[in-house]
């Protein structure tokens, strides 16, 4: 199947059109400003998806210091992936896949050794899509989300 979409970093521009897939797609949304920091912060890791000169899609991320997710001892750098969506109309191309693997790769140049992320028990798909990336479930958070449902943290060794 030909790729129809390019990856690309975020700009402020994208940020009204990234703030409505949030909402449309996501639950979980966040304020003009958490983007803006997150961007500011880590413009590597801020990745949207553009299909025919629109936006389709964005995954943010951070880089944070913390324990390993593995169990080894000490500190060290993680890329946290916070949030990934592609509008509904757009899924099943790869979209989603694509951003996550680029930004993974962005991750590096933060020096992250790993990689972890949260989603929904339910959230099948993204469980499957995850895994095939190489990340496996560490651990579940219970209530993890607004409405109550659980999270699973998967971690990725980068």
């Amino acid at each position: 199947m030909q790729q129809t979409f390019k990856l690309r970093k975020f700009t402020m521009n994208d940020l009204q059109t990234v703030m409505h897939i949030n909402r449309v797609c996501l639950p979980e949304n966040y304020t003009d400003y958490f983007f803006i920091e997150l961007h500011q912060r880590f413009p590597e890791t801020f990745i949207v998806a553009e299909e025919n000169g629109e936006v389709v899609g964005y995954i943010m991320c951070r880089i944070e210091l913390g324990l390993s997710n593995f169990g080894f001892s000490g500190l060290l750098k993680k890329g946290h992936i916070v949030s990934v969506a592609v509008l509904h109309q757009h899924r099943r191309k790869g979209i989603g896949k694509a951003l996550v693997i680029q930004a993974l790769e962005k991750m590096r140049l933060y020096n992250a050794k790993q990689c972890f992320l949260e989603v929904r028990v339910t959230n099948t798909p993204a469980i499957e899509l995850y895994k095939e990336l190489g990340f496996e479930i560490t651990r579940t958070i219970h209530g993890y989300y607004s409405d109550g449902e659980d999270a699973y943290i998967m971690t990725k060794k980068l």
